[in-house]
C-alpha cells in the first residue's frame, strides 16, 4: 500500500506543482496589476464555475484510482468518488481559504460551502465525475486539471473576501494558503484516499496508463 501511494504521488507531483504555480502567478498578476476592482465584482460567479468543475475532476480521478487498484465494486466506487470529491474539494476550495481569510482579517470573508449553498449544481457535478472516472479511467490529465482548477477556485474564494487593497505581507500569506489548499488536499483525494480502500493488483492498468 505504501509503495503504491509513493509511486502515484511521485507520478503526479509534476502536474500538482505546475497547477499550483499557475494559480499563484495569476493571483500575483491580479493583485499587483491593479485588476482587483474589476475582478472582485465577478469573483463569486467565477468561483461557482470553478468549484463544480473541480468537483467533477476530483470525483473522476478518485473513482478512476479506486477502479484501478480496488475490487471494482460499483457502490463503493460511487461512495469513495463522492466523499473524496465533495469532502476534500470543500476543504481545498472553501475551508482552507476561509481559514487564511480569517487569520488575515480580510473584510468580506465568508465560508461558501458549495455542496450546501449550490447543492443543485455541485452534487450533480460529483456524480458526473464519478461516471466519467468509472468508465474512462484516466488519472494523469484529470489530476492536472483538478490541481489547476482547484488553485483557481481557492484563489477566487480569497478574492471574494478582499477589499480594495492588499499588502505584500497579505499577498505572501495568501500565496502560502493557496499552495497549502491545493498540494495536500488534491493529492489526498486523488491518490491516498482511494488507495486506502484498495487491495490487490491494479485491475485496469492498461486503461489507466495513458494520460
Amino acid at each position: 500500500m505504501l509503495g503504491r501511494i509513493a509511486h502515484e504521488m511521485k507520478r503526479h507531483a509534476p502536474f500538482t506543482f505546475a497547477g499550483a504555480l499557475s494559480g499563484i502567478v495569476i493571483m500575483l498578476v491580479i493583485v499587483h496589476g491593479n485588476f482587483l476592482p474589476l475582478v472582485i465584482p465577478v469573483s463569486e460567479r467565477v468561483f461557482y464555475i470553478l468549484h463544480p468543475t473541480h468537483v467533477v475532476l476530483s470525483a473522476m480521478v478518485t473513482t478512476a484510482m479506486y477502479m484501478k487498484y480496488g475490487k471494482g465494486k460499483v457502490w463503493l466506487a460511487i461512495l469513495i468518488g463522492y466523499s473524496g470529491a465533495i469532502g476534500i474539494a470543500t476543504i481545498s476550495d472553501s475551508l482552507i481559504p476561509y481559514l487564511g481569510e480569517s487569520l488575515l482579517a480580510l473584510p468580506n470573508r465568508g465560508i461558501h460551502i458549495g455542496f450546501i449553498e449550490k447543492w443543485w449544481l455541485v452534487n450533480p457535478a460529483a456524480l458526473l465525475g464519478i461516471a466519467l472516472g468509472y468508465w474512462r479511467g484516466t488519472t494523469r490529465l484529470p489530476h492536472y486539471g483538478h490541481v489547476l482548477i482547484s488553485t483557481w477556485a481557492s484563489m477566487f474564494h480569497v478574492i471574494m473576501a478582499l477589499g480594495t487593497a492588499l499588502s505584500w505581507f497579505q499577498t505572501i500569506a495568501i500565496t502560502g494558503f493557496l499552495f497549502l489548499a491545493v498540494w495536500i488536499p488534491c493529492c489526498t483525494s486523488d491518490i491516498i484516499y482511494p488507495l486506502l480502500f484498495s487491495r490487490g493488483q491494479p485491475l485496469r492498468e492498461k486503461a489507466t496508463s495513458g494520460l
